[in-house]
């Protein structure tokens, strides 16, 4: 069963489209798995795997990258992993076809949250029994998922946040050395301004003597 599904843009994570299943047995719980969902696309830069499996709980995160764009979703561990990616490619699909102009440009969060219809369509496509059947004998050139990489969330997240304090300290070590040089060169500077000032008094002075013995 998908039970929540994401889309984000891969360089700032900004979430740009969204579905969620609206069950009040489930519903409070996902909130949990959207927040984890929005740290992990934090986490995503260019060296990320493509396509990856992420457990979390009783559930597993899918996620496919795909021209700077994640598509996510999140499956109880019974939902096939095949049917899942399937998913996913469909959504990306028609996601760039629609919107695939306009992504750079999104500013602000969820700007394409209408594509939420053509999400709910394509779930229940996918959730049918008979439509899964249907789809597994077009979906032959669907890649081996038993070779996508499987983690844990909490691994996946950590790392992220590892990454992010060494980016922090990189930027800081980098200031701290833009302000040394710029210090640098202002003592150097004042010293020369120092000396020069100390050699035209001598220079002064000398001529005030030559002129005073002679």
């Amino acid at each position: 069963m998908v039970l929540m599904t994401m889309i984000a843009r891969v360089f700032d994570g900004l979430p740009l489209a969204a579905s969620v299943q609206e069950d009040e047995q489930t519903g409070k719980s996902i909130l949990e798995y959207q927040n984890q969902a929005k740290r992990l696309f934090k986490t995503l830069n260019d060296a990320s795997p493509s396509r990856c499996s992420i457990e979390s709980g009783p559930y597993l995160f899918h996620y496919m990258i795909e021209q700077q764009t994640c598509f996510l979703t999140l499956c109880d561990r019974q939902f096939s992993k095949k049917t899942a990616f399937s998913f996913l490619e469909d959504l990306a699909s028609e996601f760039h076809s629609q919107y695939g102009h306009k992504i750079n440009t999104a500013t602000r969060p969820y700007s394409f949250i209408e594509f939420d219809t053509y999400i709910q369509k394509a779930k229940k496509t996918y959730g049918d029994a008979r439509g899964r059947r249907n789809l597994a004998n077009l979906n032959t050139e669907l890649q081996d998922v038993q070779r996508i990489m499987v983690q844990n969330i909490e691994d996946v997240l950590q790392r992220g946040a590892i990454l992010s304090e060494l980016e922090n300290k990189s930027a800081n070590l980098t200031e701290m050395s833009r302000k040394y040089k710029k210090d640098a060169e202002t003592l150097n500077a004042t010293s020369l301004a120092v000396i020069a000032g100390a050699c035209g008094g001598v220079s002064l002075l000398v001529l005030i003597l030559y002129f005073w013995i002679f």
